[in-house]
């Protein structure tokens, strides 16, 4: 069944008439600063050390030893800076930025959640993941957000059993954050799970992020525990590292505040009133980074985050996002370090 044509209106009350959340206090990212000065210090080193073979091969020392002296000499510099400037958070800030709180633990006390998955021209595995979700008995509902599928993907997630909704506007964050934003207008649930309508996900792990829930505003599904994880999957082994490496860096510049392995996944579950906070925070026109920007501005607004280990299974279909391969894994990887250094604005 399809959704009432105002829905999209109702939803967007729900979100502006709450306070906007507050943000952390304000820390310096030494950590974050450290790792990516000791990282261009490593590279331009192996730069220099790797120049050795133009240089030979292509009798090209005239040109190329100059070079190469400058960035082995000089590379020196920036590791360490960034030595210092990691040894400074970890050994003298971490206590100040780490919150003192005690664990949390609020019990779940509704246990059915609202699915939202996303959808691109998923035709060949929107029946099956929509199906898969409303089987399971913790699942009130599912919702399918379209961003504009050219292929059968609204009429035969609609034939499945789901809410259907077409997002018009193209790019991933605006079908995510459509998805987030209808889910919330359901106050029978208290927890959204977002997903993919790919089948990368499977529904049982529902269970495993609920019973992570009672500490955490944000359930995070984490892909990086190998026996989880199918052995061919879209997740290449360069894509699987540069994830973690992302994850680091988020975590670095929440420096005690969250340990976080992947930043990529888009598998998740939220409290839904945390989530209400969060929406007017975010920027959907943040697009293929937009989980990083998610949890980043989650954390920098006071959210407790928690990595759950979740399986992770191979595409039906062909990939359309930033595992089409590893040079659109690398930009987009890229992206989500500027994202975190400079600012979400500059990508929108």
């Amino acid at each position: 069944m399809s959704v009432e044509p105002n829905s999209a209106y109702w939803a967007e009350q729900l979100v502006t008439q709450l306070p906007r959340p507050q943000d952390q206090p304000r820390h310096t990212p030494l950590l974050l600063y450290g790792i990516l000065c000791f990282s261009v210090g490593l590279l331009a080193y192996l730069t220099g050390v790797l120049l050795v073979f133009p240089r030979y091969l292509l009798g090209l020392h005239a040109q190329l030893d100059p070079i190469a002296e400058l960035l082995v000499w000089y590379s020196g510099m920036p590791i360490v800076l960034g030595l210092g400037l990691a040894l400074v958070d970890l050994l003298v800030f971490l206590t100040r930025k780490k919150p003192a709180v005690p664990v949390r633990y609020d019990p779940v006390q509704t246990r059915k959640v609202t699915v939202a998955l996303t959808a691109y021209n998923d035709e060949e595995s929107i029946t099956e993941a929509v199906e898969d979700f409303l089987s399971h008995p913790l699942v009130a509902r599912v919702i399918v957000v379209s961003n504009n599928s050219s292929d059968a993907t609204f009429p035969r997630a609609e034939a499945a059993g789901a809410i259907t909704i077409n997002e018009e506007a193209p790019g991933y964050g605006r079908c995510v954050y459509r998805c987030l934003r209808e889910a919330v207008r359901y106050t029978d649930t208290d927890y959204v799970v977002l997903c993919e309508g790919d089948r990368t996900f499977r529904a049982y792990d529902v269970e495993k992020l609920l019973a992570y829930a009672p500490h955490a505003d944000i359930v995070n599904g984490t892909r990086i525990v190998e026996p989880l994880r199918h052995y061919v999957t879209q997740l290449s082994t360069f894509m699987y590292y540069g994830n973690l490496f992302v994850g680091k860096l988020l975590e670095a510049k929440h420096l005690g505040r969250s340990t976080i392995t992947d930043v990529g996944t888009t598998y998740k579950l939220c409290r839904r009133d945390s989530l209400m906070r969060l929406l007017p925070r975010l920027d959907p026109a943040v697009n293929l980074e937009f989980n990083a920007h998610f949890l980043d501005t989650a954390l920098g607004t006071g959210q407790v985050l928690l990595e759950c280990p979740i399986t992770f299974h191979p595409r039906v279909g062909v990939s359309k996002g930033g595992n089409v391969n590893n040079w659109r894994g690398f930009t987009v990887g890229t992206r989500m370090i500027m994202g975190l250094v400079f600012g979400w604005k500059r990508l929108a």
